[in-house]
């Protein structure tokens, strides 16, 4: 399959040069052209438990030069519609658009601007560290689940199985709300708070301050998940949290590496999301307001922090 990787970030190399390996043909686009450069002549290079590897994918500033069959989303969140508006006016119309992004509102974000009908959403529990430019580690292996299914020959199935073929344990599945939802309150639990911390995933919940601001804030998302009718694919929200917590104990949250890395966070469509939809429907979610405005506050500031 040709897929058009949107964003050399930790997702986007991962992904983009498994996908290479497997034999499928992969371009990166990129918006910043001395990083573009960079990757070009250097290949993307993935870190792992295995050891290092290095993956030659090529990366445009511009027009993709060859037909897409799948666009495969992997900028933050508050980049998305840039994004996709930057791509829209040349992409095949016949290419699916598939978004693993954190948070809320990608998916509507995308429909907004290529269509209903072509946005597929999905998540991902795979984890990944940018170290530099084309440069990241593979922090942990995870499901990655896409959908909604449709037939046995759609695009859903083909991406399903390029995605295996790759080495990602992938699936499909219908209630991509859902699984959207799921994700998202794990990263409730868990983003804000490293970022805040400056704490590894693995160490939140032996705090006890930490596990405690982070049962809240999962309790305040749990709460307005189910107003909305959302069937969550775990049993017990917070148990889930801490589940990720161990699994993923020695990976930097990606709002931490965006603090460390003095970037804009997406705290807006975590966080952020979930005081939002709260407020729509009449649900208190005052510990998600203080962790979107502290977060905020810190991304605010950078250039006015202590340092000894």
């Amino acid at each position: 399959m040709n897929f058009l990787v949107v964003g050399p970030g930790a997702m986007g190399c991962l992904f983009a040069s498994r996908l290479k390996k497997a034999g499928h043909h992969v371009i990166i686009v990129d918006h910043k052209p001395e990083r573009a450069d960079f990757i070009n002549k250097r290949g993307i290079l993935i870190e792992g438990a295995a050891g290092e590897e290095r993956v030659r994918v090529p990366v445009v500033t511009g027009r993709a030069p060859e037909k897409t069959d799948v666009v495969l989303i992997c900028v933050k969140a508050n980049q998305t519609r840039e994004a996709a508006e930057a791509i829209s006016s040349w992409l095949d119309l016949r290419a699916a658009i598939l978004t693993l992004q954190n948070g809320l509102g990608n998916l509507e974000l995308l429909e907004e601007v290529f269509g209903k009908g072509r946005v597929l959403g999905g998540v991902t529990a795979e984890g990944a560290t940018l170290l530099g430019p084309g440069h990241a580690r593979h922090a942990g292996q995870g499901q990655t689940i896409i959908g909604p299914a449709g037939p046995a020959d759609g695009p859903v199935a083909k991406i399903v199985s390029a995605f295996e073929n790759a080495g990602f344990d992938t699936h499909s599945a219908d209630e991509v709300e859902n699984l959207i939802w799921g994700k998202l309150i794990v990263n409730v639990g868990i983003n804000a708070l490293t970022a805040i911390t400056r704490l590894k995933n693995g160490q939140l919940p032996a705090i006890e301050g930490a596990r405690t601001v982070m049962k809240m804030a999962v309790g305040e998302a749990e709460s307005v998940a189910h107003a909305k009718g959302i069937n969550l694919p775990y049993p017990n929200p917070f148990e889930r949290v801490l589940e990720v917590c161990r699994a993923t104990a020695e990976n930097k949250a990606s709002m931490l590496q965006d603090v460390l890395g003095q970037r804009i966070t997406e705290i807006q469509f975590i966080n952020g999301a979930v005081v939002r939809e709260g407020k729509k429907i009449g649900i208190p979610t005052p510990v998600n307001l203080t962790l979107t405005s502290l977060v905020s506050a810190i991304q605010e500031t950078y250039d006015q922090r202590i340092t000894d």
